[in-house]
């Protein structure tokens, strides 16, 4: 399969610590991110969610890339969720991030790895399952350092890789 990748213009700066957790500066812009500190555990504000979750190195892609679609491409966020659950008989699947048309069908399934972790043909298999399920326009795959963005032709039974990632306006 043919992946195109999409960057961001972004200067990339060295990883840093923060709270304990290594976080890299990922090729998506950065934001104000609100962060939150109890006990041992650092929380990153989820304006999808609108509640604070478990900071992890997903979640650190999750949430700016989130941020990347609304802020700079024009997503509305009312059409978002955040960890959408599915079930295929007694098994449950999660969904980073469902985008939603205005009738409320699906029309995007975003998957987030650790920048740590390479997107990888395995990783497009788990958004494909998921897609089995919702018959999406768009799969999107990032590790906030790669991002690939595959528009679905079901004629011909295959992913068109684009270039970037569309405006919302140009769905």
């Amino acid at each position: 399969m043919c992946l195109h990748i999409f960057i961001v213009d972004v200067k990339p700066t060295l990883s840093s610590p923060l709270f304990g957790m290594e976080i890299r500066q990922l090729n998506l812009p950065p934001y104000d991110c609100q962060l939150r500190r109890t006990d041992d555990k650092t929380y990153i504000y989820d304006t999808l969610r609108r509640r604070y979750v478990a900071l992890t190195p997903e979640e650190w892609v999750r949430q700016h890339f989130v941020h990347f679609m609304v802020q700079h491409l024009g997503y509305p966020a009312a059409l978002m969720a955040n960890e959408v659950e599915l079930r295929c008989g007694a098994k449950r699947l999660r969904c980073d991030t469902v985008l939603y048309s205005p009738t409320l069908q699906p029309r995007m399934i975003m998957e987030y790895k650790s920048p740590k972790v390479a997107v990888t043909r395995k990783v497009f298999d788990q958004i494909a399952a998921y897609n089995l399920l919702l018959h999406v326009d768009y799969l999107v795959v990032s590790n906030g350092l790669e991002h690939y963005c595959m528009k679905m032709d079901y004629d011909n039974q295959k992913y068109l890789p684009l270039e970037q990632l569309p405006k919302y306006e140009n769905l």
